[in-house]
């Protein structure tokens, strides 16, 4: 396998919830930050972290809203996400279909 297959492999995006958290924005204009907890299954402080690093990467955009007297927090992909997102998932096909012929090849298919 060369260094080719894994190039465009974004370590900012590869932990699974952080993964998760790029595949929902990469559908929808913004989601809430209790709906992205609820698709992460992780807690509050460790999807604040999440965020955190992703905003810091300038993969996604937070925005503060007051919404039935609770301050909410809404976040976007930006388009540098976005394409990191593509290239990122371009990078696991990759992968795959690396791991894919190199099994065939030694298991004589």
């Amino acid at each position: 396998m060369t260094d080719d297959a894994t190039a465009g492999l974004d370590a900012v995006l590869h932990p699974p919830a952080r993964l998760q958290i790029a595949a929902v924005l990469a559908r929808v204009d913004e989601a809430e930050f209790a709906r992205l907890r609820s698709i992460t299954g992780v807690s509050d402080s460790v999807l604040s972290k999440h965020l955190a690093a992703l905003a810091e990467a300038g993969h996604v955009s937070l925005r503060k809203a007051a919404s039935g007297g609770r301050q909410r927090t809404w976040v976007s992909i930006t388009r540098a996400g976005r394409n990191a997102f593509r290239r990122h998932m371009a990078a696991i096909e990759a992968l795959i279909s690396a791991a894919t012929a190199y099994s065939r090849k030694t298991s004589g298919d």
